[in-house]
């Protein structure tokens, strides 16, 4: 099981793997880009496909930055086979790994962000989800909700069981 784990799953399937198709794509989505330039397209058409180029550049390289270094670090933990009676190094190797593993679980939700970033189409349509679908409901449910009290009218009033001297 080290073995697949550390010749072929980290390597191929978690590292080269992913990048490669990530990178191949982002290339081909480049190369569409500057052919739509060199055609006639309405400039408005151009921006956005130029917008959405950027982000998906962006995008893969971000991936590749915060998933390459927790694939080497997780190959090399498995090929090293890193001794746990040297108690520094292995709480070091821990703490990388720690990190490292941080990052690249924040690979998956960091895409919203790059996408506000690198596109004002995107921003515009957040802001227009965010203010008039979400911020109507939630100020509707805050203000507009009913609070009121209806009498109950089986109470009696209450008969005092202390007795004063």
């Amino acid at each position: 099981m080290t073995n697949y784990l550390s010749y072929f799953y980290y390597p191929v399937l978690s590292g080269l793997l992913p990048v490669l198709i990530a990178s191949v794509f982002s290339i081909l989505a480049y190369n569409n880009v500057r052919r739509i330039v060199r055609r006639q397209v309405p400039i408005v058409r151009r921006r956005l496909d130029q917008q959405l180029t950027a982000m998906i550049l962006i995008r893969v390289i971000v991936f590749i930055i915060l998933t390459l270094p927790y694939d080497i670090q997780r190959m090399y933990t498995y090929i090293a086979k890193v001794n746990q009676s040297n108690l520094l190094y292995f709480a070091i190797i821990n703490l990388i790994g720690a990190v490292l593993g941080t990052f690249f679980n924040l690979n998956y939700a960091i895409s919203f962000y790059i996408f506000l970033i690198t596109s004002g189409r995107f921003r515009r349509q957040v802001k227009h989800v965010l203010i008039k679908k979400c911020w109507g409901r939630c100020k509707w449910w805050f203000l507009y909700s009913r609070n009121q009290v209806n009498p109950n009218g089986n109470v009696r009033s209450p008969e005092s069981s202390v007795v004063l001297d």
